[in-house]
């Protein structure tokens, strides 16, 4: 017999919005698997493996901006939710986290499939709950519905983010043969939320405030595009009144927008220069670490937008949070006019040099996974998503400047586990095309995420396997050491042919220029399965390659 209250949950759930659930098997969630997968109003997906789903879960929300529910059974299942949980976290995307449960009564009792699951996930969520245990006073039932409601609306109140209600569960498990799952009707708990925006009085003061200062930088850090923001941005730049400086992963890469700050910000003589007085940001966290020492050397203010939540002081200026809507908040800088245009000409400037020179030296380069890049980014239609692994295939990403996609990246914890699935995820909520960039580590690590019977025709993945973990050949300790190959870079042998042909994937070897530029003929052509290109480079000229360009940047910034 199914209880009733697990019926509702799913209920519930349907009248709150949403649509999708992602499960795990096993028995111990087996009333909340069935209860799922007959809800007609739910889309019900399995995933074996726990890290898998939440990372295709996450990927999934990530793009619906509605919580996807995630079910799987007691025991150390739940643990492998942890990695997927602390990126939904920090990047504030809505999960609903249900965890079956043994009996609190046999906790500690060396049962099998149980440890201490209360509040498991710690402080890497936005609330914990716990399910009861028993339902025969109506007080209970009641409970049990505000729970599941309480925890709907934390996940997708700003900032949104991870909950979880543990859910103590008894046998029998099963429902009887003949018996039929009744899902009662329960109306959609509304909250009415109205625009967040400044008064008058804070509006003035703020534009009082902003024209003490000459030198305005707008620094956009992570988020989702925004076409608000965007136009506020290009009145912004338009007026001359401000620079706006944007990381690939901000999806702000308007036009005039600074986009290869990250290749002259390290510069020692153009410091002074590009100093601001005013720092105004918006978004999460930058990839670009040139620029956070940059702009942490700096004497400058900082205010930090955000409706609601959690401020960090990334740059150890803050100074001021204003509690506004991004896009209203900018549009009192265009107000200020023209101010300090050998501000803003000095950072456009060398931008622009830097934005017409580079594909220059890329093109004379040896062949690599940098100008590989490069060639595929041209490819790739402008209309459709690209998901970027972290390590060197999100900095390259950042070298290359502005991009017409959005943006994906796990930079909310910055791993390299789940980028392969939450590319997956993003690829079942949408007819666009979703390229993952990724490099063989990553790629190698998550290959579960394709461990599942569910049709992705529209993902495209490019995998640059230089057979180890290259960026540590960048990083002057462990490239110095020796034992960089065998505890740093983890030299590892495998291809992705074999995965392809597991998956059903099409896949295509690129050892050079001409390779690459017969597997890009077509990769794009709607297909009824998903395509793979694995670009096979060196480590070691990587690394030349990327010093080389970076040494000739910095000789064309010094004879400027």
């Amino acid at each position: 017999m199914i209880l009733q209250p697990i019926l509702d949950l799913v209920s519930i759930c349907a009248a709150q919005g949403i649509t999708d659930a992602v499960l795990s098997p096993g028995s111990r969630c087996a009333p909340l698997t069935l209860a799922f997968a007959r809800h007609p109003d739910i889309q019900v997906k399995t995933i074996s493996d726990e890290r898998a789903a939440a990372f295709i879960a996450m990927g999934m929300a990530q793009q619906q901006e509605v919580p996807t529910v995630l079910v799987c059974t007691s025991g150390s299942a739940a643990y492998n939710y942890a990695p997927a949980i602390a990126e939904a976290f920090f990047q504030q995307i809505p999960l609903l986290v249900l965890t079956a449960d043994r009996p609190p009564e046999w906790i500690d009792q060396w049962d099998g499939q149980t440890i201490r699951q209360q509040e498991i996930f710690g402080k890497h969520i936005k609330a914990s709950y716990q399910f009861p245990d028993d339902f025969h006073h109506p007080d209970k039932v009641w409970h049990a519905h505000r729970i599941v409601r309480e925890a709907i609306l934390n996940a997708q109140e700003f900032p949104m983010g991870p909950v979880h209600i543990n859910i103590p569960l008894r046998e029998p498990f099963y429902p009887n043969k003949d018996e039929a799952f009744d899902f009662k009707e329960f109306k959609k708990f509304e909250v009415i939320e109205g625009k967040r925006t400044l008064s008058d009085q804070q509006a003035a003061y703020l534009q009082s405030q902003l024209e003490s200062y000459q030198k305005i930088l707008i620094l956009c850090g992570q988020q989702r595009p925004s076409v608000d923001v965007h136009r506020a941005l290009e009145e912004v730049i338009q007026s001359k009144s401000a620079v706006v400086v944007s990381d690939t992963i901000a999806n702000c890469q308007v036009d005039g927008t600074i986009c290869f700050h990250d290749h002259f910000t390290v510069f020692e003589p153009l410091v002074d220069s590009l100093q601001p007085d005013l720092i105004i940001s918006f978004g999460k966290s930058i990839i670009s670490k040139n620029l956070k020492l940059f702009l942490r050397k700096s004497d400058a203010r900082h205010w930090h937008i955000s409706p609601n939540g959690y401020v960090p002081d990334t740059f150890q200026k803050l100074s001021t949070v204003v509690r506004g809507d991004v896009a209203e908040v900018l549009r009192l800088v265009k107000t200020r006019g023209e101010k300090a245009t050998h501000f803003i000409q000095a950072w456009t400037n060398i931008d622009q040099l830097i934005g017409s020179r580079l594909p220059v030296f890329l093109k004379a380069a040896p062949f690599g996974e940098f100008n590989a890049l490069q060639k595929i980014l041209q490819e790739i239609p402008a209309d459709s998503i690209i998901h970027v692994a972290n390590s060197m295939a999100v900095r390259y990403l950042n070298f290359l400047g502005p991009r017409k996609q959005e943006i994906v990246a796990n930079r909310g914890t910055s791993g390299i586990d789940g980028s392969n699935s939450t590319s997956v995820g993003c690829a079942l909520t949408t007819d666009k095309f979703v390229t993952l960039l990724t490099g063989d580590m990553a790629f190698f690590y998550d290959r579960n995420a394709f461990w599942h019977n569910y049709s992705t025709p529209n993902l495209r993945i490019i995998v640059f396997n230089n057979h180890a973990g290259g960026i540590f050949r960048l990083i002057d300790g462990p490239a110095n050491q020796p034992e960089l190959e065998e505890f740093f870079e983890t030299k590892q042998s495998l291809d992705a042919k074999n995965l392809c042909e597991e998956f059903g994937m099409d896949y295509y070897a690129v050892m050079d220029n001409p390779t690459l530029e017969n597997s890009l003929q077509g990769f794009y052509t709607p297909s009824t399965h998903p395509k793979l290109i694995e670009v096979f480079s060196e480590s070691v000229t990587n690394a030349e390659i990327l010093k080389e360009i970076k040494g000739r940047i910095r000789k064309l910034v010094s004879e400027k």
